[in-house]
């Protein structure tokens, strides 16, 4: 998990004016780490009109469709946390915001690692509250 999340993909206490706002960040820490190209946040956003990613617990992992596999230079991570929430529709409030980029097959993986994490409410309001950027990465370090 340490070579596609680093401190460079982590965003801690964001707040945001809507979903979309959360989904372009998400987007833009993996364009500034050169995981993807711009054309991927752009996929992000057709990704969420045909199918919320929204997964429960206060999670949200937006990520592109299976058609934005050319903008991804390598697999990546972001990771914000928001703990004031931000709407994602539906009554849903997000207060951690998981970007995945998968090169090749790596994304189901990826996503698997990150479930094992999040499935559990009480990670999430550990992750959400962590204090620093290493606090919130020793959390998944624990999924190698």
């Amino acid at each position: 998990m340490a070579e596609i999340l680093t401190r460079d993909t982590v965003e801690l206490n964001a707040s945001f004016a809507d979903r979309d706002e959360a989904i372009r960040r998400a987007g833009e820490l993996l364009v500034e780490n050169g995981c993807v190209d711009e054309r991927y946040i752009d996929s992000m956003f057709e990704r969420e009109a045909s199918v919320s990613t929204f997964m429960g617990n206060g999670v949200a992992i937006p990520h592109g469709t299976n058609d934005s596999k050319d903008s991804v230079a390598r697999s990546g991570l972001s990771i914000i946390t928001v703990p004031n929430g931000v709407d994602y529709g539906d009554g849903n409030v997000a207060k951690l915001i998981v970007g995945i980029a998968g090169k090749g097959g790596e994304h189901l993986d990826i996503l698997q690692k990150i479930a094992l994490v999040v499935s559990e409410e009480e990670n999430v309001e550990r992750i959400v509250a962590a204090n620093s950027k290493d606090e919130l990465l020793s959390y998944f370090d624990e999924v190698e």
